[in-house]
């Protein structure tokens, strides 16, 4: 990153302007300036502050929080690690791992299924037209993405053909469907759609796992996410569904417009902000903090109240390991916030923080003991 860049960016954290990518991209630039020790003493903390102080333009201060909860990235570069203070303690050991074991963050990987049955892995596949079906041309973009165009220009005789999409551990995708509406894809999720959505009276198409949806607006096709046991129906909105099956329950998460949720006989309506929870049969709505459900959309782990199985579940899915625990391990909620973009010592480290939990890394198993 430029200084000049930098410098900007430091500014725009400074007014509160930043977007969450911006945050993410100041958090990638501080690990790899400290990238052989994270050190986020409170004497770091300074150092480190003082040091961007002098290259910031004009007169800006930059504030140190240290209290109940320690604000480490938003004192000094915006890296919005905002955590309690026993999630960071200073005083605890890190994680420590071999260079050869360190294992990364997931990244965009994937499996396109075409309706005949061919597989293509969309992370090693050339950019530009990827495949060719029933007059619909499939092309990778540059930045990681599934697009379709028609070639027919007589829409009856279309023929409609379901592809696929699955990401690993440790991956992720995004698909712009062929009426424009985008889908981001999070690990180990699998999202079955059709080709064409003309002459069709809904838009139907299928997840498992979790998946962020931009609908196109179209009154006259309602769009339909089908689980395996519920149906978000809407004309065009932001939401997010995760219905992963090794979670407790699915949650469909508004950001922007309405939507219907139906499961077991019943309909739930969603206003921005709101959350619908299916549980054992049981569909419920509750507020949400709309920033923490859609983190991982932003490169972000957002952990509010959450108990070390439910976070370490996360984790599992994106750096794709193994988990298992000690026998008696307290549940506790843990609040915080960490980047996807970290290595997995850095993630456990902080974990560790807690002194609730420690971990024992075995390759790609972890074993979560007391």
């Amino acid at each position: 990153m430029e200084k000049e860049e930098l410098q900007k960016l430091f500014k725009k954290h400074h007014e509160g302007k930043c977007t969450e990518e911006e945050k993410a991209l100041l958090e990638a630039w501080y690990l790899e300036y400290n990238e052989h020790e994270l050190d986020i003493s409170p004497q770091r903390v300074k150092a480190i502050g003082a040091r961007i102080f002098r290259e910031l333009p004009g007169n800006h201060s930059v504030f140190i929080k240290i209290g109940i909860k320690l604000a480490v990235a938003a004192s000094i570069i915006g890296i919005m690690m905002t955590v309690s203070l026993k999630f960071f303690h200073p005083d605890v050991p890190k994680v420590k791992v071999s260079k050869s074991q360190e294992i990364r963050p997931g990244s965009n990987m994937a499996i396109l299924t075409l309706a005949n049955g061919q597989k293509i892995n969309l992370n090693t596949a050339t950019n530009g037209q990827i495949a060719k079906q029933a007059g619909i041309q499939i092309y990778k973009t540059a930045n990681g993405q599934i697009t379709y165009k028609s070639t027919v220009t007589n829409s009856a005789s279309d023929i409609i053909t379901i592809n696929n999409i699955t990401t690993p551990k440790g991956g992720q995708w995004q698909v712009t469907l062929p009426d424009g509406s985008e889908v981001r894809l999070n690990s180990a999720s699998s999202f079955s759609y059709p080709t064409s959505f003309k002459n069709q009276t809904n838009r139907i198409v299928q997840l498992s796992g979790e998946g962020y949806f931009e609908v196109t607006k179209d009154k006259l096709h309602p769009f339909i996410v089908k689980t395996n046991q519920q149906t978000v129906k809407v004309l065009g909105t932001h939401f997010n569904v995760n219905a992963y099956a090794d979670e407790p329950s699915i949650k469909t998460t508004l950001a922007e417009g309405r939507v219907k949720v139906s499961a077991y006989g019943k309909t739930q309506f969603l206003m921005p902000g709101q959350q619908a929870v299916l549980k054992q049969g049981e569909l419920t709505i509750q507020a949400v903090n709309i920033d923490d459900e859609l983190a991982w959309t932003k490169g972000s782990f957002h952990f509010s109240d959450q108990s070390i199985q439910s976070i370490m579940r996360q984790i599992s899915r994106w750096y794709d390991i193994d988990v298992q625990y000690e026998p008696n391990i307290s549940w506790g909620g843990l609040h915080g916030r960490i980047s996807r973009y970290k290595n997995l010592s850095q993630v456990l480290s902080a974990l560790e923080a807690t002194k609730s939990v420690h971990f024992k890394v075995e390759g790609r198993r972890i074993s979560v003991l007391k």
